[in-house]
Order: C-alpha cells, then structure tokens, then sequence
C-alpha cells in the first residue's frame, strides 16, 4: 500500500513523524509491503517548527496513485486550505483512497469538502475555529479518532498514533497492530476520548450581570444543594425568570452549568489532593461516589481513579 503524507513548511516533527513511524513499522516488521511517502505543493526540502530541513519531498504528483492520503497537522492559524490541496484530495478520495486528517490535519478536510454533514474530531483547542468555518459538521470530543470509512480523523497530537493503529487494525488485523503497537512500546487501544484533556475556563460575566454573583455564589457552595429553587432565591429572581436570564447569561442550564463545575473542582481535587475519591464527591456536591464516577464516566470517558493516574500533579513523596 503506497501512503502519501503531506508536508508542509513549519510542520512539528511529531506530526509528520508518526504516520510514517506506524505504517513504516507494517514494512519493518513484515506484515505488508506498506510504503510512505512525503509530498507538498512543490518538491524540494521543507523547514519544520524545529528549524530541521527534511529533504526528500516530492511534489504533489507522487499522491496520484496512493491508496491513502495523510494530513498529518495543520498551520497553528487554521488558514484555510489552499485550491491544489483541495483538488488533490477531492480527486484522490473519488478514485477511492482513504483520506486522513491527523490532529488538525482536520482543517484541510473539511476545507475540501470530505466532512459535510458528517462527524468529526480535531484538537480540542481547534474545535471553535472549525465549527465556525464548518457549521455544517459536528465535534465529537468523546473519541480519539472517527473512521467514516473513507475519511478519517483523529483528536490532538499523540491521538494521531491511535488513528494510524486503527487504520493498521482495520487493514491488517488486530494481530499485526498488537505487533507493531508492541515494537513501538504503545498501548494498541487507548480508552477515552480528549474531553478528559479540555481547560473549560468560566467565561467572563459583566459586572453589571445579576447572575455574575450567582456563578460566583455557586462555585464556593458546591458543596450544598444548588437546586434551580436556591439559585433562584439568590439571585432575588422568580425561577421562570432566573432560568431564562441564566441560559441568556451563560448558555446553558442551570443544572447542566452546576454539573461541568462540581465535575471541574473534582478534577481540580483528584489532580492536586490526596482525598480519597469518596471524599472528593461529597465535597463537590455529588454525594455518593457512585454519582460521581457516573457523571465522571458521562463527561469524559474515563474513570475519576485513571484520570487521577494520568494527571495527578501532587509532588512524589519519598
């Protein structure tokens, strides 16, 4: 199988690495005659984001006949995509090859035209700048990576290596993945999408804003019954209205805002405290452990006890 990987001045090493690491390692190991390729709009070396120059770049001829296309990253802009990168993956993905948007290798696929009224995932730091450019598509945060069959998209950076070893799966078996998982030292499976990974900062309320003092009201009494009724009583507002002012204010529900803070300051306890995951969930509000890990599993696809193993930052005791 002949994978072309574009290249394109200021591109990280990572990115441009690990489809050729993982498809690579297929030929390596024996498994298939898998053979990559880097291209850009012109031949000629190229200057990645580290100051390396990486020769043996190819024009855009070389994708003609390749069986996949890989977009491994995107400019840190988002600009869009340029009309001969569109073209060629248009004319590519007509004659049958699989296309590939690693990371926000996204942007460019979308640009083409490839995700229209289809799911999708890129880096979570890109998912506003996408969404604004491509109504027409929907983010999915709670996965690695979305395989359509002939497009596929993986979350941000290391979720590109997930992406590659699903496509080995898919092509060769879950044998030959395990294997060359196994050679790069990799999990061939990860569990858990990039919601777990997302900085989900309060957005800033007017001063003059009568439900300013609510949200600040709320995230010191997480801890205590935040009903719509309480809510309502501190704001001195009727519940009809404080609900409508509330989703105006904010965007969104009472109940549904309360929850993503009480889920934050769980996150906030389990990477910088030692308290025990019971405690942590009476002291955000949920009350019972069960509820917390329910609403834990529900927003970001994991566990609170691996999310404390993945990002717990309190210093190492000796």
């Amino acid at each position: 199988m002949r994978i072309a990987i574009y290249a394109f001045t200021g591109i990280t090493m990572f990115h441009l690495s690990v489809p050729q690491m993982v498809f690579d390692e297929v030929a390596r190991q024996g498994l298939a005659p898998w053979q990559t390729i880097l291209f850009s709009e012109d031949s000629g070396p190229i200057a990645t984001a580290e100051g390396y120059q990486i020769t043996g770049v190819s024009g855009p001829e070389v994708a003609s006949d390749a069986e996949v296309v890989v977009v491994p990253s995107w400019y840190d802009d988002g600009r869009p995509a340029g009309q001969d990168l569109r073209r060629l993956l248009v004319a590519r993905h007509d004659r049958g090859a699989t296309i590939a948007g690693l990371c926000l290798g996204t942007f460019p696929i979308a640009d083409a035209g490839l995700l229209a009224g289809r799911k999708a995932v890129t880096h979570w730091q890109g998912f506003d700048q996408l969404t604004r450019r491509h109504p027409d598509l929907e983010i999915d945060d709670s996965v690695l990576y979305i395989d359509h069959g002939d497009v596929i998209t993986s979350a941000g950076t290391a979720s590109a290596l997930d992406a590659c070893l699903h496509m080995v799966r898919t092509r060769l078996g879950a044998a030959a993945a395990n294997q060359v998982a196994r050679s790069l030292v990799i999990a061939p499976h990860r569990d858990g999408g990039q919601a777990q990974y997302i900085q989900r900062p309060l957005p800033e309320q007017p001063d003059d804003d009568p439900i300013s003092a609510v949200l600040d009201w709320a995230v010191n009494h997480l801890d205590e019954s935040l009903s719509v009724e309480c809510l309502a009583a501190v704001a001195h507002m009727s519940v009809r209205t404080f609900i409508r002012s509330f989703r105006s204010s904010t965007g969104a529900t009472p109940a549904s805002w309360v929850r993503m803070r009480r889920l934050d300051e769980a996150r906030r306890a389990l990477e910088t405290t030692s308290l025990s995951i019971d405690q942590i969930a009476v002291n955000c509000g949920f009350g019972s452990v069960v509820t917390l890990r329910q609403n834990f599993a529900a927003a970001f696809q994991t566990t609170p006890t691996e999310y404390r193993r993945r990002f717990e930052a309190r210093p190492a005791t000796t």
